[in-house]
């Protein structure tokens, strides 16, 4: 009885090791990108704030562009620190082509903003062909 058992055991577990599993084939070719319009705030807004803490401690009450002479485009923002404290962030500009193409990044800038103050932060495109622009502001580093 014990041997008939024991051989019953012994093949059911041989039949389960050597069976394989059939997997389906996950490649069939080119793939659509998924949710192409979320998180793209960069794509469409004049001015984007990085973080959660940024985003409650800053605010940008108006932004203006200009053309200088030599045609390259020139963007002021106005940053207000909405705490009762002393922030410093640190803030840069992408300017892009017509199509949304960075052209030029300027390096990040680090602004000291007082309690509930304001402070113009300049940018110029390198590029003359920049038409668009992103500024983001972050934490200091």
């Amino acid at each position: 009885m014990k041997r008939k058992l024991l051989m019953t055991l012994a093949l059911a577990g041989m039949s389960l090791a050597f069976t394989g599993c059939e997997t389906p084939v996950v490649d069939h070719g080119a793939y659509l990108p998924i949710n192409v319009e979320v998180n793209d705030l960069e794509n469409r807004a004049g001015i984007v704030l990085l973080s959660r803490r940024v985003q409650n401690s800053v605010t940008c009450p108006g932004i203006q562009e200009t053309r200088l002479p030599d045609g390259r485009l020139q963007v002021v923002a106005h940053l207000r620190n909405r705490e009762n404290r002393r922030i410093e962030v640190q803030a840069n500009c992408e300017f892009k082509d017509a199509q949304g193409f960075v052209l030029d990044s300027t390096p990040f800038q680090t602004v000291f903003l007082d309690e509930n103050a304001q402070q113009d932060v300049r940018f110029v495109a390198i590029n003359p062909g920049a038409l668009r622009y992103t500024i983001r502001v972050r934490e200091a580093r």
